[in-house]
């Protein structure tokens, strides 16, 4: 197996110059439903008091509307695209129009398109969707793979119930299965018995405590060839029924030293089979998936990303849908249950994500279950390497860049652009052993221009917010004006071991990329861990597999 790819970027970008055509086996996507919601993501509760409300910022803005950009994005489509998906989003505009809802649409036609290229004859895409777009999408989805090629409407059941005054509560997904080619990769899965079934079709126990239920010998259609008498272990000869038995003589005696014969209680009864309760493997999984639970506010699994969703979903697309060494796309990764549950099941993995904190959420979510060697199995792109691809970054949008930055220097990012007085995220630490916390407050500079009011404004609000210490991270070098105002700021020491500390500092993005680190701390993780995987019996660690 290759390294992994995770890209941080558009995916409508990234599928276009760097996943080529059919080199995917499946490709499960999670992508924003057009529910007009902002959601957010949850930091760790580490290090903060019960009076702090600051501990989530807004992940992604779920709300779609037309604008002149959606509009030149459509005009492009329809002068380029494939005639048929041209002729489905005409469709949508003339029964649309120019709202929400055709917004969204533009912006996933041409994403859609490309994800069924990158496919190979032999996959799958598994598009996760509500009510709300999913019968437009199963048009759109039409279109580009043909009614053909449509395999399954999945509904799954993530609720038990939705208090919904006006009407039914809504309690499902849908998660829409269609498959390249006419020959898809398919493993069909199996859910245990439930209770009522077994206590109704496995009726029979052994002495040891077997349960079995009875299987008829008897071929459905005339079998000639199989109208052998058959003399059991029993001593007893058994004569064939009229259309003859269902396996051959070596078969029959195999079952018979398996204990897997019924032998009749009556003088001229039927000889039958035992179907055996432990072996069996359960139930095929069909198109209603109720035994599935979405993830409660205290699974271990949650991560305070919003829409996550569990792993075991991703398991049993994965394993449906491909085999082991196989490659799995997420275009829409956010925290990454997809990119997890291909490595927990030996897939090859490519994750896409436009925003920088969800990139960021997914290594640390790999590291924390993985450990740190998960590092050297994947490639990291699109994050900046260098500092002229930082400049680009910054130039494209100082929000991601900032958020980027302050992860750096392992901070959390602030809630929000506007009024956060100049700081842009948070980096905690303990005081003493009984629960005190410090902070570090770090302010990002992007632009060209530092000066020394950068660094007083800095330390004002350390001083107003009762901080321990503050860093101003920089694009360009501090100049003569700026090292003054930071050598001046002070000293902070660690009341647990003494140890001291420059109050301000200031480190240039140069600086980050080569390895330096401000001094300070060690500090506590700003996201919310995830469990780690146990090591298998005799294994040092999780990749001598």
């Amino acid at each position: 197996m290759g390294k992994n790819e995770l890209y941080f970027g558009d995916n409508l970008v990234v599928l276009k110059q760097y996943i080529k055509d059919e080199s995917v086996d499946l490709v499960y996507l999670d992508p924003p439903f057009n529910s007009n919601r902002n959601y957010s993501v949850i930091f760790s509760r580490n290090g903060r008091t019960d009076d702090d409300n600051s501990a989530q910022i807004e992940a992604f803005e779920d709300t779609w509307t037309w604008t002149h950009a959606t509009e030149s994005q459509y005009n492009d489509f329809v002068a380029t695209g494939p005639g048929k998906v041209v002729d489905a989003l005409s469709a949508f505009r003339t029964l649309l129009g120019e709202n929400d809802a055709m917004a969204y649409l533009v912006n996933m036609a041409p994403r859609l398109v490309e994800l069924h290229r990158v496919l190979k004859k032999t996959g799958s895409l598994y598009l996760h969707c509500d009510p709300t777009m999913s019968h437009y999408l199963k048009i759109l989805l039409d279109a580009i793979f043909d009614p053909d090629k449509f395999r399954s409407e999945i509904v799954w059941r993530r609720y038990g119930s939705h208090n919904d005054a006006k009407g039914y509560g809504a309690v499902h997904d849908t998660i829409l299965f269609y498959s390249k080619g006419k020959n898809p990769t398919f493993n069909k899965q199996y859910i245990e018995y439930d209770e009522a079934y077994i206590k109704q079709r496995f009726r029979f126990e052994d002495t040891d405590g077997r349960r079995w239920m009875e299987q008829n010998l008897a071929s459905p259609n005339p079998r000639p060839n199989l109208t052998y008498p058959y003399t059991a272990s029993n001593g007893i000869t058994y004569q064939p029924p009229a259309n003859g038995w269902k396996v051959e003589p070596g078969k029959m005696a195999d079952l018979d030293t398996k204990r897997k014969l019924h032998y009749p209680a009556k003088d001229g009864g039927r000889l039958r089979m035992k179907n055996y309760l432990d072996e069996g493997l359960g139930v095929p999984v069909q198109d209603v998936w109720n035994d599935i639970v979405s993830l409660g506010g205290t699974s271990p699994e949650r991560l305070g990303y919003p829409t996550q969703k569990p792993v075991s979903l991703l398991e049993r697309i994965i394993k449906s849908s491909t085999n082991p060494g196989d490659v799995v796309l997420d275009p829409f990764c956010g925290c990454g249950t997809a990119v997890d549950a291909a490595q927990r099941f030996d897939r090859q993995w490519i994750g896409i994500d436009v925003t920088y904190i969800a990139v960021d959420l997914i290594v640390k979510r790999l590291q924390h279950t993985y450990g740190d060697d998960i590092i050297d199995t994947f490639e990291l792109n699109g994050i900046p390497k260098d500092v002229f691809s930082a400049h680009a970054l910054f130039e494209r949008s100082p929000f991601e860049f900032e958020r980027w930055a302050v992860s750096l220097v392992r901070a959390e990012p602030n809630q929000k652009q506007v009024g956060d007085k100049g700081i842009d995220g948070v980096a905690r630490f303990p005081l003493d052993g009984g629960g005190k916390i410090g902070k570090v407050l770090v302010s990002v500079k992007g632009g060209k221009t530092l000066n020394p009011a950068m660094v007083r404004d800095l330390k004002g609000t350390v001083e107003t917010q009762k901080a321990q210490m503050g860093i101003l991270v920089s694009l360009t070098d501090p100049t003569r004006g700026v090292k003054d105002a930071i050598d001046h700021g002070g000293v902070f020491t660690h009341p647990a071991n003494g140890q001291q500390y420059p109050l301000l500092q200031h480190i240039t993005i140069a600086e980050l990329l080569s390895g330096k680190r401000p001094q300070m701390p060690p500090t506590l993780s700003p996201y919310i861990e995830a469990k780690k995987q146990k090591l298998p019996t005799g294994k040092t660690s999780l990749f001598d597999m």
